[in-house]
């Protein structure tokens, strides 16, 4: 079976470490703005931001010691979010051999693995790339 990527305005490509810096908080502030804007967008997660659907992390960060009453959601809660409000217009791929090689294989079902060597099918059906982090 031949895979098609739908053509998107543009694609986000997510590299590095989640949570090291203000990764997470730009590129789903960017992603709903352009989503809120009328874009379609893809997001390619590669590296250490796989991590950011892997199913094993659930619904919840860990209760904030400072503040055990408040619920704060999980990035997977977040994309998933995005991704039900936005159906026709957000995909997101995660990288399959970055998941398997951080013991990150789980992901959310709403989240597509693809090769690394399939990337260039995802370059080919946008309009602007945007690289967003650091390997």
């Amino acid at each position: 079976m031949v895979f098609a990527v739908r053509h998107t305005d543009v694609l986000l490509k997510l590299l590095g470490a989640p949570h090291q810096n203000d990764l997470v908080t730009s590129a789903l502030r960017l992603a709903q703005a352009l989503l809120d804007e009328g874009a379609a967008v893809q997001v390619w997660a590669c590296g250490d931001a796989t991590a950011l659907t892997c199913a094993a992390f659930g619904d919840s960060k860990p209760v904030n010691v400072a503040d055990r009453t408040v619920d704060h959601p999980s990035t997977v809660t977040l994309i998933r979010e995005l991704l039900i409000a936005y159906p026709e217009r957000l995909d997101w791929y995660v990288c399959r051999f970055c998941c398997a090689e951080r013991g990150r294989s789980d992901q959310i079902a709403e989240v597509l693995k693809r090769p690394p060597s399939q990337f260039w099918q995802h370059i080919r059906a946008t309009d602007k790339v945007v690289a967003m982090g650091v390997c």
